[in-house]
């Protein structure tokens, strides 16, 4: 990819760390996008970075459509659904700014389970108005897909997939600065994403949608996306993001990347402060991290490494909860947004040495 096309997300009353993953990844880093502008009313005039992680990248939050196409320094060319919504549809605040989007002639790029390009409104406006609509999450037809045929045995680059004991920890994101650490000090490494937000980031098409994938065929997309990144580009180690958590009720997610995606590391995701899974209704006690690194170890793998998402712990609490995790565990442990991942690096290049084929 030669350029990144200029981009406005619409997150519509959303823009928090709740609902905004998509909008909070994105404003991080994106090797497909310029992100240009938020637009989200409440918090209209407000910059971007500084609400994501307080580091201020000169992303203005606008009140509508047509004061981000009017003010933001690069004059967007595509619309981005940057919320999540309970059950992926498009909510009465989001359709309109998709329809207000598209009244300027965006293209709109689509994340959620609702298909923008089977509503008879938005075709028309599009077709109108000379905008598009990109549903990322809609399968593709049956004869793209791949089944698992066993090629996953020829890579030659190790596996490490970054794994969460939840949902919604930050798996991706750690992926992100783990990729990114590893080609900074020398070591030739790509991520395989495995979400819609994963695809946004990337600037490569190795990886494919999960939860957009019919069951049949997750295992052979997998596969596919793994084969052909280590053919194409030979790294010396593939990162693959992770997906949900492994035992999760509402979304159970981990055995494709242990076994038919064979990484045999596992960098571990955890929240030690979070009570209950991320489900839709009824509370779920968090299972013991403890049991799910053996779990883990069942399919033959290895955490190589737990980090934390310290979420509900105080600033000055994080250092001795993590400490005491490594001790209980007998692993290392990492705060990976307080203290970065560099730490864990001579970690992975071990795993490289020990798994790396001839």
């Amino acid at each position: 990819m030669t350029s990144k096309q200029p981009a406005l997300i619409l997150a519509s009353g959303g823009f928090n760390g709740k609902l905004a993953k998509t909008a909070f990844g994105l404003i991080r880093s994106s090797e497909r996008f310029q992100i240009v502008g938020v637009l989200d009313p409440e918090q209209a005039g407000l910059e971007a970075g500084q609400i994501v992680d307080g580091k201020g990248r000169g992303i203005g939050i606008y009140a509508s459509v047509a004061e981000a196409y009017a003010q933001a320094q690069t004059t967007p060319e595509v619309a981005i659904i940057g919320v999540a919504i309970a059950g992926g549809k498009l909510d009465d605040n989001l359709r309109s700014a998709v329809t207000d989007a598209l009244h300027q002639g965006l293209k709109i790029v689509n994340g959620l389970h609702s298909w923008l390009a089977e509503d008879p409104e938005m075709v028309d406006l599009a077709q109108h108005h000379g905008g598009s609509l990109f549903d990322l999450r809609k399968p593709r037809p049956r004869e793209q897909l791949s089944f698992w045929c066993g090629e996953i045995l020829d890579v030659k680059a190790p596996r490490v997939v970054v794994m969460g004991t939840d949902c919604a920890l930050g798996k991706r994101t750690t992926a992100r600065w783990l990729r990114d650490a590893c080609q900074a000090e020398g070591i030739k490494t790509e991520l395989i994403y495995t979400g819609q937000t994963g695809w946004m980031q990337s600037a490569h098409d190795y990886g494919f949608i999960l939860d957009a994938t019919p069951n049949d065929f997750v295992s052979g997309e997998l596969e596919s996306a793994i084969v052909r990144c280590d053919r194409e580009l030979v790294p010396q180690l593939i990162l693959i993001e992770g997906q949900s958590a492994l035992r999760n009720p509402s979304g159970p997610c981990g055995a494709e990347f242990l076994s038919s995606a064979q990484a045999k590391g596992v960098i571990l995701q955890h929240a030690p402060a979070r009570e209950f899974y991320k489900t839709t209704d009824r509370p779920w006690p968090m299972a013991d991290i403890a049991d799910d690194i053996k779990i883990i170890q069942l399919y033959g793998s290895e955490v190589l490494a737990v980090t934390l998402n310290a979420e509900g712990i105080a600033m000055e609490d994080r250092e001795g909860v993590r400490a005491q995790l490594e001790q209980r565990l007998g692993l290392p442990v990492f705060l990976p947004l307080e203290q970065g991942v560099s730490n864990i690096l001579p970690l992975l290049r071990d795993f490289v040495a020990r798994e790396a084929q001839p």
